[in-house]
């Protein structure tokens, strides 16, 4: 009978103390981004095409202006039909290509691609991601 007595005090002063109300102080380090990969590559109506390997969070891989082509798709939010176009002026030949862009941007699944109507209108609108 006492030991219950004890208890059930130990439980009422332990539910009421303000100490025991408030959570305990967190020390974890704050979450990172999860790194993004993204194949990025473009084909030619022509015949010619390429494709390289983009690491962002950090920036890495083989793109040779991974820093920037990283910095323009985080200003896009990973989506690249928002990335702000440059202000390249194109001649209006016909000759198509078509961009693709596919991985994971900090963690969503990123699978886009889109025709234009020559090289330069997509490293245009593209901005360094297509620059390689």
């Amino acid at each position: 009978m006492i030991r219950t007595l004890v208890l059930s005090a130990v439980l009422v002063l332990g539910v009421a103390s303000p100490a025991a109300a408030q959570p305990a102080a967190s020390f974890a380090e704050p979450a990172r981004p999860k790194q993004s990969e993204l194949e990025v590559s473009y084909l030619a109506d022509e015949g010619y095409a390429a494709a390289v390997v983009l690491r962002c969070d950090p920036a890495g891989g083989p793109h040779p202006k991974k820093g920037k082509a990283c910095k323009a798709l985080a200003k896009a939010h990973g989506d690249p039909d928002k990335i702000k176009p440059t202000g390249a002026m194109c001649t209006m030949e016909y000759s198509p290509i078509t961009a693709t862009v596919k991985g994971q941007w900090h963690g969503k699944k990123v699978d886009w691609s889109k025709t234009y109507g020559n090289r330069c209108e997509m490293e245009r609108a593209t901005s360094d991601l297509m620059l390689f």
